[in-house]
């Protein structure tokens, strides 16, 4: 497969996630505001529509290539956050067994991994650019890949 062409698919896996996610948080920001509010961050109702705009837009700005470079570090920043503020420790929930408490906290630890993971990907997507098959490559902002 054409390289430009994995580079495509990886937008679109990278981006999936986050289109899908800020959608329904402007929609309803109440579940996203409590997690904003339990982790101690002021505003959670602003910072969850905030978050919901950030995710939905930056995952469009993937998806089609455009200001991929800038796009890709804010996104690796948000996703490194969000893994160290809402899934940095442990999950103790009163009145829950131990061992719901133990799997809820691997579970909350994957997702730490996942969003790091992530993260990196990123990274690699602003170093590497968005390929060809890009608004920004139609715009000669990003060189095209080989």
């Amino acid at each position: 497969m054409p390289q430009n062409v994995v580079i495509l698919v990886g937008r679109i896996l990278l981006s999936a996630m986050f289109i899908l996610a800020g959608y329904p948080k402007l929609l309803d920001p109440s579940g996203t505001a409590g997690m904003i509010a339990g982790a101690g961050l002021p505003a959670a109702t602003a910072l969850a529509y905030l978050a919901g705009l950030f995710e939905l837009v930056a995952g469009l700005f993937i998806l089609v290539g455009f200001q991929t470079k800038i796009t890709a570090y804010l996104l690796a920043a948000f996703c490194a956050f969000t893994a160290l503020v809402f899934h940095g420790s442990p999950i103790n929930v009163p009145d829950f067994p131990d061992g719901a408490n133990m799997m809820l906290s691997m579970f909350n630890s994957l997702m730490m991994m996942k969003n790091l993971t992530i993260a990196g990907g990123f990274l690699v997507l602003a170093a590497f650019g968005p390929g060809a098959l890009s608004v920004d490559a139609r715009r000669g902002s990003a060189p095209a890949v080989a």
